[in-house]
């Protein structure tokens, strides 16, 4: 299963975040298979790739729950939410 999570490479005192899709049976600062954005807490600066987000959140990817707070802030949750209600009222007119 790929999870969407935080993987920390700041210093002592000085946390720094990439926002990737890794493994869930991989440590947190281990392998992961791509980068999704960054997460600066002490300058409260978030970047992201929108389209890669929602990329893998329609594959199936589950997002942590601080990754999801991100995503909510940023509106990404929001518009994964309508796209899935767009494809279900689709699916429901044929």
């Amino acid at each position: 299963m790929v999870k969407l999570r935080l993987k920390r490479i700041g210093k002592k005192q000085n946390p720094f975040y990439r926002i990737v899709a890794a493994d869930s049976r991989v440590n947190r600062n281990g392998q992961y298979i791509e980068l999704v954005g960054t997460f600066d807490p002490l300058k409260d600066e978030i970047k992201l790739d929108k389209e890669l987000a929602l990329k893998w959140l329609n594959n199936g990817a589950q997002p942590t729950d601080t990754v999801k707070d991100i995503f909510s802030k940023e509106g990404i949750m929001t518009t994964y939410h309508n796209a899935k209600l767009a494809t279900k009222k689709s699916d429901a007119k044929k």
